[in-house]
């Protein structure tokens, strides 16, 4: 099980992600309705050493299409190892659906009692 946090209105949790001998531990946003793995920013993808591999049509949050850089990263969550999709974006880092069902997580988000927790599914 993983913890999240809430800041202000935003759950964010907390992701080991690497490429090379380069790691990081972001908080990032829980976005359900990001249907991709993870999307960070130029400045984490530099840090992290992470070569551009392709560029993919990405619908944002108003209806727009854009063209997002991608790149191919590791990410491990409780021990458990993922080769992950990475999106380079000026916007927030997030996590989205396919990082969660990748690691065979669901995503239990309490607004009221502003809690985030993401439990195994087996």
């Amino acid at each position: 099980m993983v913890q999240g946090v809430f800041y202000e209105n935003i759950p964010l949790i907390n992701i080991v992600v690497a490429w090379g001998q380069s790691v990081q531990a972001p908080y990032v946003v829980l976005d359900t309705g990001f249907t991709g793995d993870l999307q960070v920013t130029p400045k984490i993808a530099k840090e992290l050493g992470l070569q551009v591999t392709g560029v993919t049509p990405t619908r944002i949050a108003n209806g727009d299409i854009i063209q997002s850089p991608t790149a191919l990263a590791i990410a491990s969550m409780e021990g458990v190892v993922n080769y992950i999709q990475v999106l380079i974006s000026e916007s927030m880092p997030l996590a989205g659906i396919s990082f969660l069902s990748k690691f065979n997580y669901k995503a239990v988000v309490d607004c009221k009692y502003r809690t985030v927790v993401l439990e195994k599914v087996f």
